[in-house]
């Protein structure tokens, strides 16, 4: 597989240069920046996009379960924390795992490969697959990507759009996403996905797809119309 694209944040310069250590002996990871602190990392990643963060939770003005929290989109995140009681703060935002300084170097090698196999099976099952199946009103629907104008979140629900008809299925859509391939798909909103090649025009905060309409939320606006216009 391609290298894991990352960047360490913590505000301890000994645990970054003792993390920065690791993630070049670990051999497959691409280490794009260090941080100070959460600030200095929303800044970066305003910039550029990476598979995985190492997140100290305890820092300055902003704790790292504060930061992810206020991404709409974040990359995955292995927590790093010197205090127990902070350690399971992270299962709530699907973390791939949390570490307890000081650090092991065999205990952060679980992690890693941890992070290995999670990017490999979704790239795997991205290269793979041009369809999934979802369960809806009793039976497994067969969904081709191809086929997908939009889904829309609802709670524990989404409706997966096609033209001229509609899947409702039990999941939610940050878990859906996660499923999708990311050159053909995009979130919007925090309750919308869309086809990208489904896309007609692009009018103000909507997106038309044919007779459909899609919000762009302000807070993602920017960020797809560049990646609409510039990059897909």
């Amino acid at each position: 597989m391609n290298q894991i694209s990352c960047i360490i944040t913590d505000d301890e310069p000994f645990a970054r240069k003792g993390l920065e250590g690791y993630v070049k002996k670990a051999g497959f990871f691409d280490l794009k920046a260090q941080c100070e602190d959460a600030m200095e990392l929303g800044a970066i990643l305003a910039q550029q996009s990476v598979d995985l963060l190492f997140l100290d939770i305890q820092m300055p003005h902003l704790t790292g379960v504060d930061f992810i929290k206020s991404l709409p989109d974040p990359p995955k995140v292995i927590f790093t924390t010197a205090f127990k009681e902070y350690a399971t703060d992270g299962f709530d935002l699907d973390v791939l795992d949390y570490l307890l300084k000081p650090i092991p170097f065999e205990r952060f090698m679980k992690a890693a490969f941890k992070a290995k196999d999670y990017f490999e099976l979704r790239n795997n099952h991205i290269k793979e697959a041009d369809y999934l199946f979802v369960k809806s009103e009793g039976k497994l629907e067969k969904v081709v990507f191809g086929d997908v104008l939009y889904i829309k979140g609802m709670e524990n629900y989404v409706e997966i759009h096609f033209p001229g008809r509609r899947i409702i299925t039990h999941t939610t859509l940050k878990a859906l996403l996660e499923k999708l391939p990311q050159q053909s798909f995009l979130q919007t909103h925090k309750s919308f996905i869309v086809a990208t090649q489904k896309i007609t025009a692009i009018e103000g905060n909507m997106l038309h797809i044919n007779q459909h309409q899609v919000p762009i939320s302000r807070q993602l606006r920017e960020q797809v119309i560049f990646l609409l216009v510039n990059q897909r």
